[in-house]
């Protein structure tokens, strides 16, 4: 689900950085830092406003400026149960991989309905009915989360197709994934 959330950031600056200009330097360190992080919990997709920066704290033995910024941003954070589209990353015998922004998604053969057999046509490995449903690197489909494992900076998770609705998405626009990658700051001005 995507969310307005309220973050904190402590970011410091290095002397040489020191000057008129110094508040802006650090925000637009914010924004590079932070745009398209993935934090292990949830994915930081665009930071809409810079709520507060504090005055500079000098660290004692080293001279850099230490900032505590406050601002909020567009998250995205995935959650067992919830309905999600992603391409297929790879297909192996036990399943494929599905990507989903920020988040890697397996869904294995028992997830899979039991008319969907995997064939290896030529060099392509895929998941097909023979009739008009083929899952291969590239397609794209719905999946239901099942679990979900977080770590430093990274997000798994494992998936179903085997439910009503789920699987093979016929689509007739092109991929919009690229909204993840989407600069939104010149919109919000």
């Amino acid at each position: 689900m995507f969310f307005v959330k309220t973050l904190e950031e402590r970011l410091p600056l290095h002397p040489s950085y020191f000057g008129a200009q110094s508040q802006q330097y650090i925000i637009d360190q914010l924004y590079q830092r932070n745009e398209g992080k993935n934090t292990g919990t949830m994915m930081i997709i665009a930071i809409i406003d810079v709520l507060d920066v504090s005055e500079p704290k000098i660290m004692p033995g080293t001279g850099m400026a230490m900032y505590d910024i406050s601002y909020r941003a567009i998250i995205w954070r995935p959650f067992r149960g919830e309905v999600v589209d992603g391409l297929v990353s790879s297909v192996v015998s036990g399943g494929f991989f599905v990507d989903v922004g920020g988040l890697s998604c397996f869904v294995s053969r028992q997830m899979i309905p039991a008319q969907l057999k995997y064939t290896v046509e030529g060099s392509t490995p895929s998941f097909t009915d023979n009739v008009d449903q083929t899952i291969e690197r590239g397609t794209q489909v719905r999946l239901r989360i099942k679990g979900m494992r977080s770590e430093m900076g990274q997000m798994y998770a494992i998936g179903s197709i085997k439910e009503d609705y789920l699987g093979f998405v016929y689509t007739l626009w092109p991929n919009y994934w690229d909204l993840l990658t989407f600069d939104f700051r010149p919109l919000m001005q």
